[in-house]
């Protein structure tokens, strides 16, 4: 089992801490893991990113050219990570913010409505759950349970209120797949 992904959005959308929650959950089971942000003038608006990777063995290195899946939270994420995915990978693409389809036939390409979804929750914050729960869905790289524990783990105390919509998102987000 490895798992070399890159996950990218506008700043603000969640990428990296979708990214964080992602590591932890595998931390958590005990799997060798790397997370690597990449943020600077993306927080005022231009595109982060975050390369994750999973793997049964030590990680060599954290950084990711060639990914098995790419998570895409917006178009200019799309345009640039696109072309990233091995042959035969997975293309997660937030088919609501991003109004053009892949463009490659050689990978498993998924349209997920994640700001449609998190919305009709009742908190647009969500999508990036969403995301990572049509992740799950299609990867099974870790257990829903893991991530669920990491996210109330995340949002204990002050933020106790979003754990139940952020269970939520990644419920819809899982079945958003099936």
């Amino acid at each position: 089992m490895l798992h070399e992904i890159i996950m990218a959005g506008f700043g603000g959308q969640g990428v990296l801490s979708m990214g964080k929650l992602l590591a932890e959950a595998a931390l958590s089971e005990d799997k060798h893991v790397s997370w690597l942000p990449s943020y600077g003038p993306e927080m005022r608006g231009g595109t982060a990113n975050c390369n994750v990777v999973l793997a049964q063995e030590e990680v060599s290195s954290p950084i990711v050219s060639r990914a098995t899946s790419v998570i895409v939270m917006n178009k200019p994420s799309l345009d640039k990570f696109e072309k990233s995915v091995v042959p035969g990978g997975i293309l997660i693409i937030n088919s609501s913010l991003i109004d053009r389809k892949s463009e490659r036939d050689d990978i498993k390409v998924y349209y997920v409505p994640a700001n449609t979804i998190a919305g009709d929750l009742g908190n647009p914050k969500v999508a990036n759950v969403v995301m990572l729960g049509a992740f799950l869905a299609l990867t099974s790289a870790v257990k829903i349970e893991s991530l669920e524990e990491i996210i109330e783990e995340n949002f204990k105390g002050k933020k106790a209120s979003l754990i139940e919509i952020n269970k939520q998102a990644l419920a819809a987000g899982l079945a958003s797949i099936k």
